[in-house]
């Protein structure tokens, strides 16, 4: 399948080819939230904890007589019931809710999400860029030209050095290595833009089976 390449310049357009096996599939959206879940549990550090009943110090003395007393049955002061006592299903700090997710399940969304970006006409790819931009101004020119706002650039390590200091400051868009890209950054934003050796690399990663 040939797939229309932009450049910076405005130049006669390319094409480069792409794989029918990430741009045409079905999209699951359950399987793509399941993935996205699993990120957002994985960015932010579980700091809350609270002590469980066998955390806390005291007696383990029956506190009153099993029967007898008129109350309740209690056997410990340290049942969550009591004040002072252990809290029941809280916060368990950095073990809390840890969600594990397979490798081939987390490729198999990134390329429906890609699939699902290029079928609402949301995904561009670009040209390497060779040469460094300076100006704010002039990367901003080819982002109106093409319509894109609000936009995920995936870039390689060489092209990011030369776009970097005219984009960082533009509203609305997120600069990241394609090593990085994520399915949560790809929803976030309503249009995504890939240099042409990015998405070579990202293509390769989810059809190498091995990786």
């Amino acid at each position: 399948m040939k797939f229309p390449l932009l450049k910076i310049d405005g130049s006669k357009s390319e094409t480069i080819e792409v794989s029918d096996k990430i741009f045409n599939l079905k999209v699951n959206h359950k399987l793509i939230k399941f993935v996205i879940d699993w990120q957002l549990n994985h960015s932010k550090p579980r700091t809350a904890k609270t002590k469980q009943r066998n955390q806390i110090r005291g007696s383990t003395v029956k506190i009153v007589a099993q029967k007898g007393s008129g109350g309740a049955r209690h056997a410990s002061k340290k049942a969550p019931i009591f004040v002072g006592g252990g809290v029941a299903h809280g916060p368990k700090g950095a073990v809390y809710k840890i969600k594990k997710i397979n490798k081939k399940v987390r490729k198999l969304a990134l390329a429906q999400t890609l699939s699902k970006k290029n079928s609402d006409k949301n995904l561009y790819i670009l040209a390497d860029v060779k040469t460094e931009i300076k100006k704010t101004k002039e990367f901003n020119k080819f982002l109106l030209k093409n319509n894109l706002a609000n936009v995920l650039i995936i870039s390689d390590t060489d092209s990011l050095k030369n776009i970097n200091k005219s984009a960082r400051n533009i509203k609305n868009l997120k600069l990241i290595k394609q090593e990085g890209t994520n399915i949560y950054d790809l929803f976030k934003f309503k249009n995504v833009l890939m240099t042409s050796s990015s998405f070579i690399k990202i293509q390769d990663r989810i059809l190498n089976e091995k990786n």
